[in-house]
């Protein structure tokens, strides 16, 4: 039986989908306060089967939760986990670090203790190291926590945590996507890329990052469980674009006028500050921080041909699942 954390999420509830329609028996854990309609919901996008979402067996844990995690982990071969928190706001960083880092520790030991045949971790391009000048990003840069995002620290944490599994005899192996593209999640994570397009700003961010389909995602993870790999990493991203790129092609169709003036330096600064004093009074979140304003300076161009050459993989076009995806926002937000 196949165990799946973070199943309530983008990659998770589409891994569900995947997995339930290629015969898998599969567990999700999921948290007491989510929301499983949304899951089905996802679903609902790609098949009028009903039955196929009630062959999930739902286990209510919490990746911190250690007592909870050992009853979903009865009987359990494989394990995909891709449960985490995503914040770029500095002061989630203990949370951040609770979640992403001692939580996948928590499922690494987990699976040591119950012989877990071979884990799958979703981890983010944000623990990929950077490169100098322009050259290409690959598996192989060195990482160092200068200019990175809380997220990316606790992430690349958590990778140790997973690579420390490895050594101690768990098979491992390991995805780095990009930006995520995929329905259903329109006011979290990559989701915001259509509800920010749908306000149609004229302004658009510098600099730009690697972006990959939802879909091929999922098929990379799978691909990988079933082969023979063990204890490698990949990096999953289709296609490099600016944020001026992305933002067009989502924008062309939704039938707005694509963002045609782009920000300087120093209105993101002026943003950021405004951002810091908004959220002093709000406690609603920081979503400009120096470090993401800092990223936008050197653009990463990400490498993805060492999952070619190990699977013989071949993505998905981007645009297509632009066109789904703006097609279903549509639907649901006319």
């Amino acid at each position: 039986m196949v165990l799946v954390t973070g199943g309530t999420g983008l990659v998770g509830s589409h891994l569900l989908f995947k997995l339930v329609q290629n015969g898998y028996s599969v567990r999700a854990i999921h948290r007491k306060d989510s929301d499983l309609k949304r899951v089905a919901k996802i679903f609902g996008y790609y098949t009028d089967d009903a039955q196929l979402f009630n062959k999930i067996e739902w286990v209510e844990a919490d990746i911190i939760d250690i007592p909870a995690l050992e009853i979903a982990f009865d009987q359990i071969t494989h394990v995909y986990h891709t449960a985490a928190l995503i914040s770029f706001d500095p002061q989630d960083f203990d949370t951040l670090q609770k979640i992403n880092t001692e939580g996948t520790a928590n499922i690494v030991n987990l699976c040591i203790t119950n012989g877990i045949k071979k884990l799958c971790y979703t981890s983010t391009i944000g623990a990929i190291g950077r490169s100098l000048g322009d050259a290409m990003a690959n598996e192989e840069n060195a990482w160092t926590p200068r200019e990175a995002n809380v997220y990316g620290l606790t992430k690349q944490a958590a990778e140790m945590e997973v690579w420390r599994g490895s050594q101690e005899g768990l098979p491992v192996v390991m995805v780095n996507p990009g930006v995520i593209v995929g329905p259903g999640f329109w006011y979290s994570g990559s989701g915001d890329l259509f509800s920010v397009a749908k306000k149609g700003y004229r302004f658009y961010p510098p600099g730009g990052t690697g972006f990959i389909t939802v879909y091929d995602v999922v098929k990379m993870m799978i691909s990988l469980m079933d082969s023979e790999i063990i204890n490698e990493r990949y990096i999953a991203v289709s296609e490099n674009l600016t944020f001026r790129e992305i933002l067009t092609k989502i924008t062309t169709q939704l039938g707005i006028k694509p963002p045609s003036v782009q920000l300087k330096f120093w209105q993101l600064e002026i943003g950021r500050w405004f951002d810091y004093l908004k959220n002093l009074f709000l406690k609603n979140g920081r979503r400009i921080t120096k470090n993401s304003i800092q990223s936008l300076k050197h653009r990463e161009i990400y490498d993805n041909q060492k999952i070619k050459t190990d699977l013989n993989f071949e993505f998905e076009a981007l645009d297509d699942t632009i066109i789904f995806c703006c097609k279903k926002f549509t639907e649901e937000y006319p």
